[in-house]
């Protein structure tokens, strides 16, 4: 037990000490899915998605490697399971698109804005905290279950690209996932390189690939360091220091719900703090840290009450949706696509489309 608790809290450090890095570097390179989609549809602009992709790309290749390499069984985590929840994919993507953009960004991006001295994100990542645990385990877990994951597909072997191929194929799996790594690597990267613009910021280069490489090794820290294959108690292959007691990497809306529940709870001493509540504290403090040093902290709040009232409904709707959707920004459109899952690659285009959606229609009404 003793053995189990050190380890527990190493892996809660060590995601501590990413997030910390991670925080500093989103602040610094302004890293924010919904504002890359908002460069996009509103200027045309493809500077931060581009950066974002690159992120992508290179956690793929991290991620993947430690993978074919022994290291990490990505086959365990949430995002490759048999089941293939669409309706649950489709509609929390959706609503989280919708909800980040009235709330001015997601999970990550508000704790970010938050360690820059922005009040309004105190608002948005309580009630985003409170809607996501009501959503895993209160009233709003009823409307989940009953109304979105009942509609489910089975895939046998998991819902990974490459399994999908190698079962449909018969080929190796080892051989069809290296070549579905490099083909979509390769293909990203030709992407987010061809623009010159691009390739002369070196803000958005090194974002991309920090953050990639900070995604891999939060898998890394979860699924090798804190993995045992018996656990003293119950002699069953477990992963320390995670709430799934899978191996997982980073994301923003399960883990805020956690950490309101310790911070409300917290003489409970059977609650502990896990990876993902570190990685909350740890990115608000490397944005916080960020901030302060380069004297960019700047206190910030709500201009009138349907400001206020935009940022509660965007709260809600990202809760309830990045729950549904098993992830966020971060959680599926990084941590998820890494795995090269189906699903997560679903969930992310279902983010952009609710938030380019709710774009529009923001702008129509101001027409």
């Amino acid at each position: 037990m003793e053995d189990t608790t050190h380890l527990a809290a190493l892996v809660a450090a060590l995601g501590f000490a990413l997030a910390v890095v991670f925080g500093a570097v989103a602040n610094r390179v302004n890293f924010c899915t919904m504002g890359a989609v908002s460069d996009l549809v509103n200027m045309g602009d493809w500077g931060r998605m581009r950066m974002w992709l690159l992120a992508i790309a290179c956690a793929i290749v991290g991620v993947n490697l430690l993978s074919l390499l022994g290291y990490v069984d990505v086959s365990r985590s949430i995002y490759t399971g048999e089941r293939f929840p669409w309706l649950s994919y489709l509609s929390g993507g959706f609503l989280f698109g919708v909800g980040m953009t009235l709330a001015s960004g997601c999970g990550t991006r508000n704790l970010v804005r938050l360690g820059g001295g922005n009040l309004k994100s105190v608002v948005v990542l309580v009630f985003l905290g409170l809607s996501a645990y009501m959503t895993m385990k209160g009233v709003l877990a009823e409307v989940r279950v009953s109304l979105f994951d009942r509609l489910a597909l089975h895939f046998d072997g998991g819902q990974s690209l490459y399994m999908l191929i190698a079962r449909a194929t018969r080929a190796d799996v080892g051989a069809t996932q290296w070549a579905v790594m490099l083909i979509t690597v390769v293909g990203l990267l030709a992407f987010v390189f061809k623009d010159a613009q691009f390739r002369a910021s070196r803000d958005f280069v090194v974002g991309g690939v920090v953050i990639g490489a900070i995604i891999a090794a939060g898998w890394y820290v979860t699924g090798h360091v804190g993995h045992l294959a018996e656990d003293p108690q119950t002699l069953e292959e477990v992963w320390v220091g995670t709430n799934t007691r899978r191996p997982e990497s980073f994301s923003y809306v399960a883990p805020l719900g956690y950490s309101l529940e310790l911070l409300m709870l917290w003489t409970d001493k059977s609650l502990k703090v896990t990876f993902g509540i570190a990685i909350v504290a740890g990115l608000l403090v490397g944005s916080l840290a960020y901030a302060l040093a380069t004297r960019r902290f700047r206190i910030e709040s709500f201009t009138s009450a349907a400001d206020l009232g935009n940022h509660l409904a965007g709260a809600v709707l990202m809760g309830f949706g990045g729950v549904t959707a098993v992830g966020c920004t971060v959680g599926q459109g990084l941590s998820g696509i890494s795995t090269l899952a189906l699903g997560s690659i679903l969930v992310s285009a279902a983010i952009v489309a609710g938030s380019a959606a709710t774009m529009k229609w923001l702008y129509w009404r101001l027409a």
